[in-house]
């Protein structure tokens, strides 16, 4: 999590496993796309800096934050991956929509990290302005995803 005491984007590259021979995939939306885009070169950079084969990583994007839910669980019953990394933006807006997809897809990931052997790193940064976003995807405060790839790396060490 993002805050004043901890950058996204700061880990210790000897603390890191090798993602050297694993395959990841990467389901992003293409929603808020000035922010999902950064999050998704900010993992896949961190990946292949760590080892992973810029081949051995699957990018597919989805229409919305709502539409990961799917599209990583189609990576994930493929079993072609040791990872899936769902990357998202919901920015807070006038209505109650911001509260269901929000409550949607932490439900929806979490039960596949519940049903399958495969790590699905949550990735879907929630903001209540487009400034909080840009903080988080590569501005002052990094970006969710380096910190989603880490996190992809150290779960796949420890249990694949």
């Amino acid at each position: 999590m993002a805050s004043e005491l901890h950058n996204l984007s700061q880990y210790d590259p000897t603390t890191v496993a090798s993602g050297e021979g694993r395959k990841v995939g990467i389901v992003y939306a293409d929603w808020n796309s000035e922010i999902t885009y950064a999050l998704r070169d900010g993992a896949i950079k961190t990946l292949t800096d760590n080892g992973v084969e810029a081949s051995d990583i699957t990018v597919v994007s989805v229409p919305g934050s709502f539409e990961l839910i799917y599209g990583a669980a189609q990576m994930v019953k493929s079993k072609k991956y040791d990872a899936v990394i769902a990357i998202g933006c919901v920015i807070r807006g006038d209505t109650p929509h911001f509260d269901y997809i929000c409550e949607g897809v932490t439900a929806g990931l979490t039960q596949l990290n519940v049903e399958y052997d495969t790590p699905v790193i949550f990735g879907l940064i929630t903001t209540n302005n487009l400034l909080q976003a840009q903080e988080r995807s590569g501005g002052r405060l990094g970006n969710k995803g380096d910190e989603c790839a880490v996190t992809a790396l150290q779960m796949m060490a420890r249990f694949k």
